[in-house]
């Protein structure tokens, strides 16, 4: 058994799969909700990854213990062209 096949086949009554379709839809809610919020904050997040990277840049982070290095500017990250933050909810894909 791999991990992705860990479900155990059984089956439900009319009640069940009536409350399991409930459960999804207010899940599925929740995901639209928490989604559009993520959208909100995205030019606030901006301005957190920059906050971030002066940080880093100008005082350093812990390489160990007490000791800090400092991120020279040309090492930061960039982010990719056309990309944008997510919300990640699902494991795995439905297909496999």
């Amino acid at each position: 058994m791999t991990f992705k096949h860990t479900s155990i086949e059984h089956t439900r009554n009319a009640k069940e799969e009536e409350w399991i379709a409930e459960e999804a839809a207010e899940q599925e809610l929740r995901f639209k909700n928490i989604q559009q919020a993520m959208k909100d904050l995205s030019t606030q997040r901006e301005k957190w990854y920059q906050e971030f990277f002066d940080r880093i840049s100008t005082r350093g982070f812990n390489e160990d213990g007490d000791q800090k290095i400092q991120i020279a500017p040309e090492d930061l990250p960039t982010k990719p062209e056309g990309r944008e933050d997510q919300v990640v909810w699902r494991c795995g894909a439905d297909d496999e």
